[in-house]
């Protein structure tokens, strides 16, 4: 039985073929049409690629631990035995930024990091009250330095 279905397949193939010879190329406005789609991919593949350096954020993850409330479950309990309600966001005094979910606690740094500057001429000095990275000359902290890249 199988056989003949793939007999009968490959008899179809000639008159297939045939019309396939018979259809028209596509129009020129379709053309046109597809090659705007293919440049908004890879526009949009482009600022993909240069997003990623971005978007590299050091992260981390904390099992959860249940934060209690009357004996009731309310949340994740952190290291430092505080404890977090369920799908809250909150910043560390190290500036992390934190959530609670069911699983856990994931945090990410809040800054960049800068590591493309001149370090023997400069240093770079982080503020907690800012959560920023700011590059200056060692000898004189009033001028800035250039910051060539930046992680995260």
């Amino acid at each position: 039985m199988h056989g003949q279905f793939a007999q009968g397949l490959l008899s179809q193939i000639p008159s297939l073929y045939k019309v396939s010879e018979e259809m028209s190329f596509p129009s020129p406005l379709w053309k046109s049409h597809n090659s705007a789609r293919m440049n908004t991919i890879l526009a949009c593949l482009l600022a993909l690629a240069i997003s990623m350096p971005l978007s590299d954020a050091s992260c981390f993850y904390m099992p959860f631990k249940p934060g209690m409330s009357n004996g009731v479950v309310v949340g994740c309990l952190d290291g430092e035995g505080k404890v977090h309600e369920f799908d809250s966001r909150w910043r560390t005094e190290d500036c992390n930024d934190c959530s609670c979910s069911k699983t856990g606690i994931g945090c990410c740094t809040s800054y960049m990091t800068p590591v493309g500057y001149d370090e023997e001429k400069c240093e770079r000095i982080f503020s907690k009250d800012t959560c920023s990275y700011k590059v200056v000359e060692k000898d004189d902290h009033s001028k800035e330095c250039p910051v060539h890249s930046w992680v995260g």
